[in-house]
Order: structure tokens, then C-alpha cells, then sequence
């Protein structure tokens, strides 16, 4: 159970931020998440959203590079140690997690948590067998 994830290729200058948004908005696609990572001249732009196939189209037509690929969402729960127990199952079974960030989950109390390693079906299965519920895509689409 994985979620799609926009990877987009960002030169690192005024204005490549809003010709992203701005052209997500003009297809109606609603962003949930995101986080950026970047260098002196480009970043690397992740968007969780609603249509990522779409949203791939859209981006590419407007000359941008896009990938979209497969990340880890976790639900945990929103209070004082939720990630920890999350990282620790992570942690003793020797998984790696190359990169991480966390959204607002439409549900109360709870938190959602976007994690890539890179094995997701070894991943998803070891947080299932230890209870961590894994969410898809259509648990952040409504």
C-alpha cells in the first residue's frame, strides 16, 4: 500500500515556485503535502495531490520535469510519541529511510507521515505486522 508522489525538478529562482502552483491550479488539482530540497541552483519539489497522473500531464506540458513514484504513508497518532514508535520498529529491522515529511490528516488525532525507503512491500509489511495502519491514495483524497 504506497501513495503516488510528484517529484518535480525546480530551478532554484524567483518564480519557479508559483509556476507550479499556478499551474496545478489551473487543472483544479489540489495539493495535500509537500516539501522541498534544494541545492544552490535547483530543488527537488515533492507534492502529494489529488490526480497525480494528471498533475504529471499538466506540470510536463508547461515544461517541467516530473516523476511520480511510489512513498510510504503512515498514519500515527497525533501526541507525544507517535513517530517514535513508528522510527523504532524502522530502526530495529535495519530500514533506512532516505527521506521523510508529514502532512495534516483529515481524521482527528491522527497524523500522517510520508516516509521513502527503498524497499516499500518489505516496509509496509513489517509496520502492518506491528499495527501501524499504512494509508493509499484515496486515504487523502476527498
Amino acid at each position: 500500500m504506497t501513495i503516488s508522489q510528484l517529484s518535480v525538478f525546480v530551478e532554484n529562482k524567483q518564480g519557479s515556485m508559483s509556476g507550479i502552483a499556478e499551474a496545478l491550479a489551473e487543472a483544479g488539482i489540489d495539493i495535500r503535502a509537500l516539501t522541498i530540497a534544494d541545492t544552490t541552483d535547483f530543488g527537488i519539489l515533492r507534492l502529494i495531490v489529488r490526480d497525480p497522473e494528471n498533475a504529471k500531464k499538466m506540470l510536463q506540458e508547461k515544461n517541467f520535469v516530473v516523476t511520480v513514484n511510489q512513498v510510504i504513508g503512515v498514519e500515527v497518532p497525533d501526541r507525544v510519541g507517535g513517530l517514535a514508535k513508528v522510527l523504532r520498529i524502522l530502526d530495529d529491522a535495519l530500514i533506512n529511510i532516505e527521506y521523510m515529511y508529514d502532512f495534516l490528516a483529515i481524521k482527528e488525532e491522527k497524523a500522517y507521515i510520508i516516509i521513502r525507503v527503498e524497499n516499500n512491500a518489505k516496509t509496509v509489511e513489517l509496520l502492518q505486522q506491528n499495527g501501524i495502519r499504512c494509508i493509499s491514495d484515496e486515504d487523502i483524497v476527498f
